[in-house]
């Protein structure tokens, strides 16, 4: 759920995954893992103020 909006609002703002991770300083496919585990809410947080959203619109 948490990936499926991060990669749809990635695409809405036309930067990948991939792109998205560096620019962020995450390793690679750390948001990708996060189909299989929650990220950290610092990880979260950062991914959140990269695209100018609350946190609470990647849990809803």
């Amino acid at each position: 759920m948490i990936l499926k909006k991060i990669e749809k609002i990635a695409k809405d703002n036309n930067i990948s995954i991939g792109t998205l991770e560096k620019k962020l300083g995450f390793g690679n496919a750390t948001i990708r893992s996060w189909d299989k585990c929650s990220p950290s809410v610092e990880k979260l947080k950062k991914v959140a103020d990269y695209f100018g959203v609350s946190i609470e619109y990647f849990l809803e």
